[in-house]
Formats: structure tokens, sequence, C-alpha cells
């Protein structure tokens, strides 16, 4: 079983906001002068008030915003694959309301955010990587948005 990337990335933000907001809570309590941190729940509360005020969780733990990321380097590191003829790229077509495959070894390269391939006549297609939803190795799933 293949865990999607998004689940990734909102598994990784749970726990690196999560651990914060107890370091920042048990700072708190260790320094034990201030009267409101008996309570742990204030401490909860405290913790997660400065998370947010700091904008720390909307700029650096949206569990969705490194996905474009996520997604180039994948599609990056099966282009340069040694065995790139065993990869194909499952990415939806809007215009066609389908799955289309791609074969890896089709691609000629990538650019920011989209893939370049040959078609026919010397004419280039530009694939969207937001479209990207899965890479197949041999049949089976090697990576799932």
């Amino acid at each position: 079983m293949v865990m999607r990337e998004q689940d990734k990335h909102f598994v990784w933000s749970l726990l690196a906001v999560t651990g914060m907001i107890l370091a920042w809570e048990s700072l708190l309590a260790m320094l034990g002068k201030v009267p409101y941190i008996k309570d742990p729940r204030v401490g909860f509360f405290v913790g997660f008030a400065i998370l947010t005020f700091s904008g720390i969780i909307i700029r650096d733990f949206d569990p969705l915003g490194s996905l474009d990321k996520a997604v180039r380097q994948t599609v990056n590191h099966v282009h340069n694959h040694p065995k790139k003829e065993e990869f194909e790229i499952v990415y939806y077509d809007k215009l066609g309301k389908k799955k289309i495959f791609l074969p890896v070894k089709d691609i000629k390269h990538i650019e920011r955010d989209s893939i370049v391939v040959h078609c026919k006549k010397r004419e280039e297609a530009f694939i969207p990587l937001q479209r990207v939803t899965e890479i197949n190795q041999n049949g089976k799933i090697y990576w799932r948005m």
C-alpha cells in the first residue's frame, strides 16, 4: 500500500505542529513562575496561539502547500532513473475526461510546472504537473497523489 502524497504531508505537518506546541507548553511550564500555565489546557492554547499568530502554521505547515514540489521531485527522479522505461505517468485529461498513461521514456524534459512531451510532426505537448495523479512501475503503483 502506497501512502498518498497528500496524506504524507498532512501527517508530517500534524506531527511537527504537535511537537512545537508541546515544546512551548513544556518550556512555559518549566518557568513555573507564570501562574496561568499550571493548567495544561492553557499551555496548549498559548502554544497554539503563538504558532498561529506567528504565521508558522499557515506558511510552513500547510498540509497541501508543498505538494507541487513533491510532484516535481518525484517526476524528476523517475525521469532520471536508469530504468525509466519501467515507469509510466498517469495524468487526468480535462478535455477528454479520462486518465492518460504516458511512458516516462517519451518525456523530452521537465520545465517549471509542466512536462514536455514530443507529439506527432515535431510538435510538443505540455502537461501540467498538477494533473499528475500517479506514477506506475511495471504496472504497480510507485507513487500516488
